[in-house]
This record gives structure tokens, sequence and C-alpha cells, in this order.
């Protein structure tokens, strides 16, 4: 054997069907497209959602809710996220510069401290928002809470 006789596998390849080529080809005239109709022109393309004329389901499916642009996002940030960022750096002051160095925030982010997770050291947290459960938690433990005005 060598790279002179090889071949693929037997059935493994089939020749493209070739169109327009002729009547006698079988695949001529039409091209088998079938006869007139947007189908059969050059530049067609159907758009999205068409079913042919019956009204598409994105039309017949009402409307509904909508998009308050005056709400504003919160990043979650959880206790024993807190936990572990303080047993890892050993510091007691959590703020949002310490939460950026840590990737667990965008720059642009408000934040709210949730009440997820236990909290055994006393740490001041400054923070967009707190829940009242993790207030509660952080105050516990006898760290402070501060509200950052933005």
């Amino acid at each position: 054997m060598n790279l002179s006789n090889l071949k693929p596998a037997a059935g493994s390849v089939k020749s493209r069907k070739r169109i327009g080529r002729g009547q006698g080809s079988g695949r001529g005239g039409t091209s088998t497209k079938g006869h007139k109709g947007a189908q059969s022109r050059t530049g067609y393309s159907r758009k999205i959602g068409f079913e042919g004329g019956q009204m598409p389901l994105q039309r017949r499916i009402p409307k509904g809710g909508f998009k308050n642009i005056n709400r504003v996002e919160y990043a979650a940030i959880n206790l024993d996220i807190l936990q572990a960022i303080a047993d890892e750096m050993k510091i007691t002051k959590i703020d949002r510069d310490v939460l950026l160095q840590k990737n667990m925030i965008s720059k642009s982010d408000r934040f709210k401290v949730l009440g997820r997770g236990e909290l055994k050291s006393s740490i001041e947290v400054h923070a967009h928002k707190f829940s009242e459960t993790a207030k509660a938690a952080i105050e516990n433990a006898g760290g402070s809470t501060q509200v950052i005005a933005k």
C-alpha cells in the first residue's frame, strides 16, 4: 500500500448534484426549484418567522409586561462571601475597593449585602444596600454597617 492507490471506502463519497446543466441530466429546466413563485427567483430569502402568509406566531401572541427604565440593579454579595474575604485577606473593613480587587463586582456596579451564610468575625461593611437579616447578622457579630450613597 502506498499513497498512489489510497481510496475512500466504497459508498462514503457522493458526487455533488449538478443542477442547471441541461435536460439530459434530469436536473435542467427549472433546476430543482419547481415552477414560478418566490422560491424559484434569484435573491429570494424567507423572512424570519414567515408562515406562508398565515399570521406569524410572534404576532398572534399578545404582548405582556413592561421594562421599568428607572430600575436599579444590585449585585448580590452574601455574608459567607464577606467572611471568606475577611479570612483570606485578614481585614476588618470591607468596602467597594476590596470587592473590586477580588473581582466580585465591576466598577459601575452597586451592590447589596444579603444574609446567606454565617458571619463569625466583626467586620465594618460599606455597601449600597443591606437586607434586614444581613444587617442584623453583621451587628450581632460586633461589626458595623454603613450605606454608600451613589
